[in-house]
């Protein structure tokens, strides 16, 4: 436990001290998000480069306490596929279809390295559909989360210390170990993305934090006396995939490809709505860690106990998107929007 700690707060202290020098170099190299009147509203250009400093603060603080093994290379070198991904799309160059073809490079390594979804019940080809879906739809969804200053981290932080929760219960040190230099990283990181914020991560960060949450719950155990239980990872990563699915579902409606950049997330809705950028932000961390304990719970519970938990949480987030929905928010049209790789961090 000792050790543990010791990761936490070294990855804590790298990220705080990294962090600023990130934003110095983005500053230098002129790497930054710029207001457009659209998506993108903040006063004055925020540089990026804070996701290379949470990728880096991770990365040491496990090289300085923890002995690597073969699957934790594996999720290395995938969070290292797409940190690279991500930097060479802060620079506006990528198209989705290249981006995706990145992303799929990296699932390729993760279940290369026996990462992967396993259900008996389910064939082989089952199982690996289930892992690339798995995969692309969480390192997409913690992208399109990153709309706001503060959300993508907070909430990816809550949701690692749900999966640390679980992974001290089983006794899984490798996985402990890795989420505690992730919250740090993200806690470190935390302190310069606050509203307003000084630094955004860019898809750099973004998609290493979905991927490394993604890979880290998939192989995490979840035993229990019945299936439902599988559901725990799908409840504790629930308001990223609430997020992508709500968005997905409106810009469908409206005629708009659905990786394209429109104002539809829960959180600018809830920006309309009258609420302040750390209210919201605050907000979706709670649902996060609510959602992400009933997840927990369900673990640990009889199955009927455990299906009136999931229906229960199911109708509260379908009622929510309902009143969500209604909220009027500017409707671009298709020529009007842009590609989700510049959708702009904040509404503020």
């Amino acid at each position: 436990m000792t050790l543990l700690i010791l990761t936490f707060f070294l990855s804590l202290v790298l990220a705080l001290y990294g962090v600023p020098l990130a934003r110095q170099a983005a500053l230098k190299y002129g790497v930054v998000d710029a207001p457009d009147g659209h998506l993108k509203h903040q006063r004055e250009p925020v540089p990026y480069f804070g996701g290379l400093a949470i990728y880096l603060a991770f990365l040491m603080s496990l090289a300085f306490t923890f002995e690597f093994r073969h699957d934790v290379l594996g999720i290395v070198l995938g969070g290292t596929i797409v940190v690279m991904l991500g930097l060479i799309d802060d620079f506006g160059v990528l198209t989705p279809a290249t981006k995706l073809i990145g992303q799929l490079l990296a699932v390729f390594v993760l279940i290369k390295s026996g990462i992967r979804i396993e259900i008996a019940a389910f064939p082989d080809w089952v199982d690996l559909a289930l892992t690339v879906f798995w995969m692309v739809g969480l390192i997409n969804a913690f992208n399109l989360l990153d709309i706001m200053d503060g959300l993508s981290a907070g909430v990816g932080a809550v949701s690692a210390v749900c999966l640390l929760v679980v992974a001290l219960l089983q006794g899984d040190q490798t996985i402990a170990f890795m989420l505690a230099a992730l919250i740090g990283g993200l806690l470190g990181f935390l302190r310069y993305n606050w509203y307003p914020a000084r630094i955004y991560m860019g898809d750099t960060g973004a998609m290493f934090i979905g991927l490394m949450l993604g890979s880290m719950a998939m192989i995490e155990r979840y035993p229990s006396d019945h299936a439902l239980s599988l559901l725990t990872p799908v409840f504790i990563l629930g308001i990223p995939v609430f997020d992508t699915l709500f968005v997905m579902y409106i810009r469908y409606q409206r005629g708009l490809p659905v990786f394209w950049g429109s104002p539809d997330h829960i959180a600018i809705r809830l920006r309309h709505w009258g609420m302040s950028v750390p209210k919201i932000v605050v907000t979706c961390c709670g649902a996060t860690g609510v959602v992400g304990g009933i997840g927990l719970v369900v673990m640990s519970v009889s199955e009927d106990v455990a299906s009136l938990l999931c229906l229960g949480t199911v109708g509260v987030l379908l009622i929510a998107a309902l009143m969500l929905r209604k909220v009027e928010v500017a409707r671009p049209s298709p020529m009007a929007a842009k590609p989700a790789p510049e959708e702009g961090k904040k509404a503020a």
